[in-house]
């Protein structure tokens, strides 16, 4: 199943990364950083849904990835407002960059696809990635939160995208 290198690369970059071991007070990442993570994290799947509106065949597919555009760009669009609120500047950091970077080499993988295949991947991927990253929010980033009102908002978004993983899961299965 494509799930394999995406859940892999994805909790991994996620997950141990130095910036989110929290080994240590000093490891956690900070209100800034976290703020990018989680930034970053939703611009991937506004990318990722952007190119599944224009190669996915599937109704269903198609539909779940108006949802996931719709969704993280409420979700981000919410995130800027908040930063703005508080005068914090999101800070760039590894785990950010290596998230970019794994995101813009699946598009180019899934790029290569079309058809049923496309579709296949493209929810396959959007089950690993939540995982990751509903993993990553509730381990790591809304407990190094600091800002009362930014662990709310990650704890909102956390709340959508275990909903956003439940129904890629579902559009996995109607897909075998």
């Amino acid at each position: 199943m494509f799930i394999r290198w995406s859940a892999a690369v994805a909790a991994a970059i996620l997950l141990s990364s130095p910036a989110l071991q929290g080994a240590s007070a000093a490891d956690k990442p900070t209100d800034p950083q976290i703020a990018h993570i989680a930034y970053t994290a939703g611009v991937i799947d506004i990318n990722a849904a952007k190119q599944a509106q224009k190669k996915a065949n599937n109704k269903d597919v198609k539909a779940f990835a108006e949802d996931m555009l719709r969704d993280h760009e409420v979700v981000n669009k919410q995130a800027l407002a908040l930063v703005k609120k508080l005068n914090v500047t999101p800070e760039d950091n590894d785990t950010s960059k290596a998230l970019s970077k794994q995101a813009s080499d699946k598009l180019a993988e899934l790029d290569k696809l079309s058809g049923a295949a496309f579709d296949k991947a493209y929810v396959a991927n959007e089950v690993a990635y939540h995982k990751a990253v509903n993993s990553a929010l509730e381990t790591q980033l809304i407990p190094s939160a600091s800002n009362a009102e930014l662990k709310s908002l990650l704890q909102t978004g956390l709340k959508i995208f275990q909903g956003h993983q439940q129904h890629a899961e579902h559009v996995a299965a109607e897909l075998k």
